[in-house]
């Protein structure tokens, strides 16, 4: 831990205007961001006597190095900058609500010729009316087969609609009732979308003029003794009065708010929001912390406001915000607001009456969040940090390994070498940090020469080249971007897991070893019996098949092999649709359609003269020329015929010539995604 008084500012350095900050650890990695109406008097209550901090303030003082700020006009831009760069850097001690799910939106695609409904989740997009959130994609499913009898629009996907479009015949949702089928023409396009328009009204609150409309229709129908007509405008209307009943008046004169309720003890706090548009309640959705840091109630309703608006604008941020405590100070955050709106945004606390009431609810839904979220919680801890213990101990190490990374080696018969990396932070999988590597030192299958150039690569990339002297090499500025973020690789680990037994295990070390490398434990788990093996050790430690530590180290191990078969399937992929075109000298994407493009097909192209492909523009002769030889080694000699006999001669080897192989594509390092877990098949390792 290192002392404040190391990094301290003196006073006089810091400005005593508006501003952000920024505390650093060792690694140069953002710890902490915080904003204060006077930098000077914030920054100072960091650095009094440690034993008057709050216990959580006091452990990330000492766990930085280095603390910077940026200076603002106003408090709103401070809390603009704040929250952009809580968002770019995700501080380890800022508060940060734990969403467990991405909540599902029902979202009219307005920006369509011919609207569609759907289930939306993640990053919302312009042109598309959104209703909820809903708490599940079911509730939303549920609402919109309801409507679908009212308001027939189109939800199948856009190729399906072009299948219906070139067959002449819709879906069966087209044939049931619950599709206009515009994709077959039985509505036009203006038609349509007035169905979605309406569709749009009803689920924004107004209500009433559709149901009594039907109402009317229904009379009508009855009137004029066409009952068949009536009785399905009658259903229409108790369809439509069930979808309403989903959602229950709460608030009178059509009232749009969210209501923020929270309920907190000292180490963690649950939020809870109620989406109010046209008086009822459109949805809900709510997230957990750590009380990282010493916060106030109104602390973390700013906190939530800026989760929940800091991406939204318009009519996402309604005109009130019910809350259980203001921000102080209140004016910036009204402000923001305001800004994020377009229009006055009233921001206060529920004093008596319906809102009242209904804050109730929603502060016992946080309750009930909170003691759920502790319940899941408490066995997931316990196990977690009885199994970092267990690893600990078993591979005589000082402390818990807080950070894990593991590595695998994985090829087909020789093939496309790759390598994973995967990352584990205090028990949990921190997928943002996968990184994955091509073998690039030789050819051929060679686990122990693989482990050892990965392991090198990557904490080179660490070390940042470093010199015997301990400097930096020439072009390096350490271990972070200009811009202050962790460059790839920048955050070491306590302990390095290899996929394999003593072989894998030693070529790690003595990597580690070269760079000069002696403070990361290194160890093999080999999964024919789960052996965990050390560098040096003749016998492999053995973990009681129950122990928490052995389960933690085979989801690592599990994790690391499944991220290197996906990368390992994708090269494959790639080199098996690889083109003879790729290895033509200065043809690229663009020239290459154009070739498709002109002789409609790869084949007609394979069979085309040196004369017919000059004529395509922008290739010459040198170029079409080595087009034809490209495809001459790349196709087969066809086999001989005896004329005679009518049989198929043997070949001649000389004149047999494989395809030449796929050029190396990747680069070490590169970050993907994970993807669907998968199991080895074939010969795959």
């Amino acid at each position: 831990m290192a002392d404040p008084s190391s990094y301290r500012p003196k006073p006089g350095q810091i400005p005593d205007s508006p501003g952000v900050y920024k505390f650093r650890d060792e690694h140069r990695r953002v710890i902490y961001v915080g904003k204060a109406k006077n930098l000077r008097q914030r920054l100072a209550s960091y650095f009094q006597d440690l034993s008057n901090l709050h216990p959580r303030t006091r452990t990330m003082v000492t766990t930085a190095a280095s603390v910077e700020w940026t200076v603002v006009s106003t408090e709103v831009e401070a809390l603009q900058l704040e929250y952009s760069w809580i968002k770019e850097f995700d501080p380890r001690f800022n508060v940060k609500y734990r969403d467990d799910k991405s909540y599902p939106y029902l979202a009219v695609t307005m920006n369509e010729e011919f609207p569609r409904v759907q289930v939306m989740r993640g990053q919302k997009k312009k042109g598309v009316r959104y209703f909820g959130p809903y708490g599940h994609a079911w509730a939303i499913r549920d609402t919109v087969d309801l409507l679908l009898r009212v308001f027939p629009v189109r939800t199948c996907s856009a190729g399906v609609f072009r299948n219906a479009e070139r067959t002449g015949r819709p879906c069966l949702l087209g044939y049931i009732g619950k599709c206009s089928a515009p994709c077959v023409g039985r509505v036009s396009a203006e038609e349509h979308r007035e169905l979605a328009e309406e569709f749009s009204d009803f689920m924004a609150g107004r209500t009433g003029t559709y149901i009594r409309r039907l109402e009317r229709q229904m009379a009508q129908a009855a009137e004029d003794m066409e009952y068949e007509r009536a009785g399905r405008l009658r259903d229409d209307i108790g369809a439509l009065k069930k979808a309403m009943e989903k959602s229950a008046v709460v608030l009178a004169d059509a009232t749009d708010a969210d209501l923020i309720a929270l309920a907190e003890d000292e180490l963690e706090a649950a939020v809870q929001i109620f989406h109010v548009r046209g008086g009822r309640v459109r949805g809900q959705r709510g997230w957990v912390t750590d009380k990282v840091e010493a916060v106030t109630t109104g602390d973390l309703v700013e906190h939530a406001l800026q989760q929940l608006y800091g991406e939204e604008t318009g009519d996402s941020v309604p005109k009130e915000v019910l809350v259980p405590a203001l921000p102080e100070p209140l004016e910036p955050v009204q402000e923001w607001l305001t800004a994020r709106r377009g229009s006055n945004v009233s921001l206060r606390i529920p004093q008596r009456g319906d809102k009242k009431a209904l804050m109730e609810t929603v502060e016992r839904n946080a309750l009930h969040a909170l003691g759920l979220h502790k319940t899941r919680r408490a066995s997931d801890l316990t196990t977690r940090s009885r199994a970092l213990e267990e690893i600990a101990e078993a591979l005589g190490l000082d402390s818990a390994p807080l950070r894990i990374e593991c590595y695998d080696i994985s090829h087909l018969q020789g093939d496309d070498v790759v390598a994973s990396m995967v990352v584990f932070e205090d028990g949990l999988a921190r997928k943002s940090e996968y990184r994955r590597f091509q073998i690039k030192g030789f050819e051929g299958q060679d686990d122990v020469r693989s482990m050892h150039e990965v392991i090198t690569r990557r904490f080179r990339r660490y070390l940042g080249e470093k010199e015997k002297t301990g400097e930096w090499a020439d072009g390096e500025v350490g271990l972070t971007e200009e811009d202050g973020r962790p460059k790839r690789f920048a955050y070491p680990p306590q302990l390095v897991v290899v996929d394999g037994g003593q072989p894998q295990v030693a070529a790690a070390r003595r990597a580690l070893d070269e760079l000069g490398i002696d403070d990361i434990a290194v160890c093999g788990l080999a999964k024919r019996l789960e052996e965990v093996w050390l560098p040096g050790e003749d016998d492999p430690v053995v973990l009681p098949r129950t122990s928490e530590g052995l389960y933690l180290l085979q989801r690592v191990r599990d994790e690391a092999h499944r991220f290197a078969i996906t990368y390992q399937r994708v090269k494959r992929a790639k080199r098996f649709r690889a083109s003879p075109l790729d290895d033509v000298p200065g043809l690229g994407e663009g020239r290459k359609q154009t070739l498709i493009k002109h002789f409609g097909s790869v084949k007609r192209l394979r069979s085309a003269t040196i004369d017919q492909i000059c004529e395509v523009p922008g290739i010459g002769r040198k170029t079409a020329e080595a087009i034809a030889v490209a495809f001459a080694r790349a196709a087969p000699a066809a086999p001989a015929v005896n004329t005679a006999t009518g049989e198929i001669m043997e070949d001649d080897e000389d004149h047999v010539q494989d395809a030449a192989p796929a050029a190396t594509e990747g680069a070490a390092g590169e970050s993907v995604s994970a993807g669907a877990p998968d199991e080895r098949r074939g010969q795959e390792r």
